[in-house]
């Protein structure tokens, strides 16, 4: 980032609340080994030259892909190849902050500046300085916000809430995106100038499907990492297993395959994710089987078909997780009671309660619901022997 070079001459101001790095970023050692990110693809081998070339660069960096390529795995280990490493890895979630709060967060703000405001905060962007600043899913970002990260990354200056004075930080700012911000240009959703300003360097992440041959070798990572973290000897997946996984679609990438693991290692079981998988497949084959390739088709009445089996999916899940219990599925699904049960019912799901005592690993065993994974796959991993 050019201008980005003058040191933070507020750092030691009154009201300025000092924050440990140590809960903002993880240490070099959390990052998995460097083959387990790059694996053997020829995709992700061009990923990793341009890295080793350009990670010390003080410039902005565009990571791409679907969910769960691992953007944000590379965005750390980005972190700790530049001379940002010292520093914290401050992530910020853009569309997981409403949007009116993610000013306050981004920039902070000072006391008094609204109604309860009755301390100095400082912002995400202040904490930051010295190290990398990660906004994921940087699509999601208020048009208002973009004006004002268009000029931190033009030279280093923001204004917290309610101040009157600029301030100045010195950070590296890396972006990622899974949805395609030209689109996001033509729609008047993006603005162009903060595109071109913040894809100095642009990376596409390739997807679990583009990198088939790199399964095995994530299978076993995350094989022995969670055996040792939930302290199970989970013995190695059998070769039909295996060839499962190769053929398999991996719609969440390599989360998808992380949860998978994580389950299998949990449970001790093949049939648990044999279900799971079936379930996917199962998904391909109700959207696609009734479709025909060469004869016209009503798009209207299949879309309609996909969303009503989609939806019921969605329904099954959030129920089994909250124990069948409605009124807090309704609340997790954010529609209203009445609205669930008349869902259930147009989609033939029993309304009544399923019987008490079926724990979630029944449901688990039974390939019902997800593992929520609220780790990254880069959170710690298992000692290397």
């Amino acid at each position: 980032m050019s201008g980005i070079g003058t040191k933070f001459s507020a750092i030691n101001a009154p009201g300025y609340m000092v924050t440990s790095s140590s809960e903002l970023s993880y240490s070099v050692g959390d990052l998995p080994p460097d083959e387990v990110i790059f694996g053997s693809s020829k995709a992700m081998e061009d990923i990793r030259r341009s890295v080793e070339q350009a990670a010390s660069a003080d410039i902005p960096w565009l990571l791409q892909g679907e969910t769960g390529t691992g953007k944000e795995v590379l965005a750390r280990f980005l972190h700790r190849c530049s001379r940002w490493g010292h520093g914290g890895f401050v992530k910020v979630n853009c569309p997981a902050i409403p949007g009116a709060l993610i000013e306050s967060e981004l920039f902070g703000y000072e006391r008094g500046a609204f109604t309860g405001a009755f301390e100095t905060k400082p912002g995400k962007v202040e904490i930051a300085h010295g190290g990398t600043l990660f906004l994921d899913e940087i699509a999601e970002l208020d048009l208002g916000l973009q004006a004002k990260l268009l000029q931190l990354l033009q030279d280093g200056h923001f204004c917290r809430i309610g101040a009157q004075r600029e301030r100045q930080v010195e950070t590296r700012v890396v972006c990622a995106t899974n949805k395609p911000l030209r689109l996001g240009i033509k729609s008047g959703t993006f603005r162009q100038d903060l595109f071109y300003r913040i894809s100095v360097i642009s990376m596409e992440l390739p997807s679990l499907q583009e990198r088939r041959g790199d399964i095995p070798m994530l299978t076993a990572y995350f094989l022995r990492k969670y055996s040792e973290k939930y302290k199970r000897n989970a013995p190695p997946l059998s070769n039909v297993m295996l060839k499962r996984f190769q053929s398999y679609r991996w719609p969440g990438n390599i989360r998808e395959l992380q949860n998978l693991i994580k389950r299998y290692v949990i449970l001790g079981s093949e049939q648990a994710i044999s279900n799971n998988l079936q379930e996917g497949e199962n998904d391909r084959d109700c959207l696609c089987s009734d479709i025909p390739a060469d004869e016209v088709i009503e798009l209207k009445k299949v879309t309609q078909k996909a969303t009503k089996h989609l939806e019921r999916m969605i329904m099954l899940r959030v129920l089994d997780a909250h124990g069948w219990h409605r009124r807090s599925s309704a609340r997790a699904l954010s529609i209203s009671y009445g609205a669930l049960l008349y869902k259930m019912r147009e989609a033939g799901l029993p309304v009544k309660k399923r019987k008490e005592g079926r724990s979630d690993v029944a449901a688990l065993d039974a390939g019902n619901i997800e593992l929520q994974d609220a780790e990254r796959w880069d959170s710690p991993p298992f000692k290397r022997n």
